[in-house]
């Protein structure tokens, strides 16, 4: 029931958004109860937030090719097309918002987002850096913000495009400065 709860909650989530998002929604549509749902997520926002992470963590895999910067590059690919192509930017950018007001969404986002994110992009650095690849002296959770940090600061900020040669850019800049 749990699976069909979050196909069900995902996908009102990618076609609608919050807006369109309630958990009496995602009962209807699922079969599940209310009840049944609140048992599970003590918020519409934990459940959103949980679907959108069953929906999208295929596509934010980190690759381990044993190159730490076409691992890098092809992450930074795979985010920036999916915040672009698909409506999960949309939808991350109403979550971030949301877990502003609702405590149960941004712990949830806190502890199956952005620590194991981050955990998976540091780690990544890390191994780059026992290659040899990364100078020893950089801290790679600095790294992440700059990277990812600016490509979320441009979601949230949509003045400025967010694309895959944008990324690029990134991190050509930063790869010069943290390159061994």
């Amino acid at each position: 029931m749990r699976a069909e709860i979050l196909e069900a909650a995902g996908k009102l989530l990618l076609d609608e958004g919050m807006a369109g998002f309630s958990v009496a929604r995602v009962a209807s549509l699922s079969g599940a109860s209310r009840m049944t749902i609140h048992k599970w997520w003590p918020s519409k926002g934990a459940l959103a937030f949980d679907a959108y992470l069953a929906s999208v963590s295929e596509v934010l895999a980190f690759p381990d090719t044993g190159d730490v910067e076409a691992d890098l590059r092809a992450q930074l690919h795979a985010f920036v097309r999916l915040i672009t192509e698909t409506p999960a930017g949309r939808v991350v950018s109403e979550l971030m918002g949301q877990s502003q007001t609702d405590p149960e969404l941004r712990s949830a986002m806190v502890e199956q987002y952005t620590t194991p994110r981050r955990s998976l992009a540091v780690e990544t650095m890390e191994r780059g850096q026992a290659r040899g690849q990364l100078r020893n002296d950089v801290d790679p959770s600095v790294v992440v913000d700059q990277l990812w940090g600016a490509c979320y600061n441009r979601l949230l900020n949509p003045d400025l495009p967010i694309t895959v040669t944008f990324a690029d850019a990134l991190l050509d800049n930063v790869w010069r400065g943290i390159a061994a």
